[in-house]
């Protein structure tokens, strides 16, 4: 049996008196791409705060690498990487400047993170700007700084939220890749997006979560045989009680064709 990486039991975290996660228990085992889903709200972003120990004030257990990261130790978060939904970079900076400091403080040579990271930059096509200001990039191309920033270190577990955002077809293509192979080489991979589709193909099983607790936890097949309908899309939307889409798109588009008398 697969090594487990993370494992959390009864996680409950509150806002004031708004309860955020309710009793969430799960485990990954070494490997495992996880697709984690759901609604705005639902506690996604949290889950994954309070793992990378950004937020705290949670009750329950939370380990990752069988180590309990409520003591104090961060050691842990060396074998880490993550692409958060909204970053800041540091503008003035060139990628050289900025994905030297990281592989820095991670304990890595600045000559051998140096070549790791144009490298890097290359093979995702954009290594022409290795040297330009991080203020002159394009979105997708501060999307790949942050890919290549996540994985420099070559980090067992990596967290990514909403990662292809910004991203290219051929460049989503890639990552999509990327993901497989570094699975397929034991590294362990948290996904949080609402593009269903690519979590449907990239994950080997799938978690989601609803007002803070998980409606459904398999791969897509297991989610497929215990709901009625067809896609992930579909199966989101039958799990979390939403069916007014059609309803809305067509009153907005009412809306919107809408002529001054």
């Amino acid at each position: 049996m697969e090594e487990v990486v993370l494992s959390i039991k009864n996680m409950k975290k509150d806002y004031g008196t708004k309860t955020v996660l309710d009793g969430v228990s799960l485990q990954v085992r070494r490997g495992e791409i996880i697709g984690y889903i759901g609604p705005n709200g639902a506690g996604k972003s949290t889950t994954v705060k309070i793992m990378l120990g950004i937020e705290h004030d949670y009750s329950g257990e939370v380990k990752l690498f069988d180590h309990d990261i409520s003591n104090g130790d961060v050691e842990y978060k060396r074998k880490i990487g993550y692409v958060p939904e909204i970053a800041e970079l540091y503008d003035n900076l060139t990628a050289h400047e900025y994905l030297t400091f990281i592989g820095e403080l991670y304990g890595l040579d600045f000559n051998f993170v140096d070549y790791k990271a144009k490298t890097l930059m290359e093979l995702f096509g954009v290594g022409e700007v290795y040297h330009s200001r991080i203020a002159s990039y394009s979105k997708g191309m501060r999307q790949k700084l942050l890919i290549i920033s996540s994985l420099l270190h070559d980090p067992e577990l990596l967290f990514f939220d909403e990662p292809i955002n910004g991203l290219d077809a051929n460049s989503v293509m890639i990552f999509k890749e990327i993901m497989s192979q570094l699975a397929d080489r034991g590294k362990t991979i948290f996904y949080s997006s609402h593009i269903m589709d690519v979590v449907e193909k990239i994950s080997s099983r799938i978690i989601l979560l609803n007002d803070g607790k998980i409606a459904a936890d398999g791969t897509f097949e297991d989610l497929s045989r215990e709901n009625t309908e067809g896609s992930l899309e579909q199966i989101f939307n039958q799990l979390t009680g939403f069916s007014e889409h059609k309803e809305l798109g067509s009153r907005f588009v009412s809306v919107v064709r809408e002529m001054e008398e």
